[in-house]
């Protein structure tokens, strides 16, 4: 990256910082979304923003969403970047304050938006997406520090779980995300992704009971699930489970819906998911083309 916006300001990477007094830098203070742009727009912005101003609210950050003046912000920083779409990351750290604890609400937060060209597409002939590996990982989802978890700077839970991740040869080999588990065994969430799975031509994925990040990406799907009278359930369910699922897939605002066709555990053991071996399921493909279609993609 070239340029990073910092304050609204398109700054050369070099000379963009913000002050080690910051409280993001000092205590995790802050929040962040990923999303991408289709045809050089942010998609799902709107959804993105309300989720940001809400966990703001939460920590005393204050912030006023501003959808069209962003979309200029990222779109200015895509040209000056050079590209045509973009993983847009944008950050809201609680800013500059003395050191220790505060008692009362932020006032000068730090704006910080990167742009950086998307990852390989993720694709077979035909438009479906390839399908991935899901290794379960034996660091436990750390429950979230308030209500909900928040998309905060806190990372330290998800890094723990990548760093064991690249310790299994066969994660690394297919490119496996890594799955957490709550502390009493349940299905949680991936490193960087929701969970879903298919049996009997129901869907179901975890419930925000088990604190996992209320994803724009994973809302979006149930959504389209629902418009296609796809019965779905939201509830605790375990590993076992999973491995007798029809169809899985993982979601986040990046990689779309990504099908798992395979199933890695600690010990070495492997599980195949029914009998398509890397085919996309029926419900994953429905799923998929309806998610493209909105976001303009045919």
């Amino acid at each position: 990256m070239k340029y990073i916006g910092v304050n609204g300001v398109l700054t050369e990477a070099a000379k963009a910082v913000i002050h080690v007094s910051d409280h993001g830098f000092l205590y995790g203070m802050g929040l962040f979304e990923t999303f991408r742009t289709y045809k050089g727009v942010p998609f799902l912005l709107d959804r993105h923003l309300h989720r940001l101003e809400e966990g703001c609210r939460m920590l005393g950050i204050p912030f006023q969403p501003d959808e069209e003046r962003l979309t200029r912000q990222i779109q200015g920083l895509m040209v000056a970047n050079g590209l045509d779409e973009a993983y847009i990351r944008y950050t809201v750290s609680a800013g500059e304050e003395v050191l220790g604890l505060p008692s009362g609400d932020y006032s000068q937060p730090n704006h910080i938006l990167f742009a950086k060209p998307l990852p390989s597409a993720n694709t077979q002939a035909g438009g479906a997406a390839s399908p991935s590996a899901l290794q379960l990982l034996r660091t436990p989802r750390n429950t979230p520090e308030g209500e909900i978890r928040l998309k905060s700077l806190h990372y330290m839970n998800n890094i723990l779980a990548k760093r064991e991740l690249q310790q299994y040869t066969a994660a690394v080999q297919y490119k496996a995300e890594g799955m957490m588990l709550t502390a009493n065994g349940f299905l949680a969430e991936g490193m960087v992704s929701n969970l879903f799975f298919v049996r009997h031509d129901t869907l179901y994925t975890p419930d925000l009971s088990t604190g996992i990040l209320p994803g724009i990406t994973r809302e979006f799907i149930l959504e389209l699930a629902q418009a296609r009278d796809i019965p779905c359930e939201q509830g605790l369910y375990r590993w076992d489970e999973l491995q007798q699922a029809d169809e899985i897939f993982m979601t986040n605002s990046i990689q779309e819906i990504r099908p798992v066709h395979l199933l890695l555990e600690p010990d070495g053991a492997t599980h195949h998911i029914s009998d398509f071996l890397g085919q996309t399921g029926s419900i994953t493909a429905l799923l998929l083309h309806d998610y493209r279609q909105k976001a303009g993609i045919k």
